[in-house]
């Protein structure tokens, strides 16, 4: 005979079962949503099941990615714009609306890195990237979490690196940048979780895209990457749908403020 604590457990699963994962209905935006880590995670919320919105500051690949979206059976739109200025991602979150109605699940997924030797590093290069990387996070969660308080309920998810976690010779923007992006999640999850929005991270290591190419493509420096990482491999594009869906989704409702590293090891070895 069952334990009544069993008993409960079982009645939670089954009812919870089939919409643990399940992102129907929901209404998604990508910044960053044009291509590399950005597109593939948009796929994956629409894979399952959500309305996505992609956005970059230029078209390039926005349609493209859009199109694979209505592939899916879902609704995909597509928005070019500057999220390092208020007024566009106030714009940004406006068209949303419109479009979806509303907004459940925000993933900052833009990046750039400049690196340069300390004594030479350009001031207007160490701006754009901090713009572009940190500035643009925080415009697009102050304003998306305005659209989520409307539901009272939200989850966001800001892509961060595990140059968050490190430092690195000739990087005076860029793993700053993300360890700032580490922080101002935590800082929301603190202010937003009581309010029904969960804000989390996710710190991928290496992985093919075009912002780490010049790296993994050099032999030595892909040989030293191979070297620091336990699973022997660089990250995939595919690495990413399990934790976004995971963040995006009811299953993590109790997960607030963690950044999770997906990086085959990386940080611990």
């Amino acid at each position: 005979m069952q334990s009544d604590s069993i008993h409960e457990i079982l009645q939670a699963l089954d009812r919870r079962r089939a919409a643990l994962f399940s992102l129907e209905g929901k209404k998604a935006l990508v910044i960053g949503g044009n291509k590399g880590l950005g597109q593939a995670m948009a796929l994956a919320l629409a894979s399952a099941g959500a309305d996505v919105c992609v956005a970059a500051r230029g078209p390039s690949g926005l349609e493209e990615t859009a199109q694979a979206i209505r592939a899916l059976g879902r609704k995909g739109i597509q928005h070019a714009t500057d999220v390092t200025a208020e007024r566009n991602v106030i714009d940004l979150m406006d068209f949303v609306k419109t479009h979806f109605g509303g907004l459940d699940v925000l993933v900052n997924s833009q990046g750039t890195v400049h690196l340069r030797d300390a004594i030479d590093f350009e001031e207007e290069e160490w701006q754009k990237v901090i713009d572009i990387n940190l500035k643009s996070v925080f415009l697009t969660c102050k304003h998306g979490a305005r659209l989520m308080l409307e539901r009272g309920k939200g989850k966001i998810i800001n892509i961060s690196s595990v140059r968050g976690f490190q430092g690195r010779a000739q990087d005076l923007a860029y793993a700053p940048s993300k360890g700032a992006v580490n922080q101002l999640t935590r800082s929301l999850a603190i202010e937003l979780g009581i309010k029904g929005i969960n804000v989390n991270g996710i710190a991928p290591v290496f992985t093919l895209t075009a912002i780490s190419a010049p790296q993994i493509n050099d032999p030595k420096k892909r040989e030293w990457i191979l070297s620091r990482i336990p699973m022997k491999r660089l990250g995939a594009l595919e690495d990413l749908f399990g934790p976004v869906i995971f963040l995006a989704s009811s299953a993590s409702d109790f997960v607030n403020g963690h950044i999770l590293p997906v990086d085959g090891g990386w940080l611990i070895a």
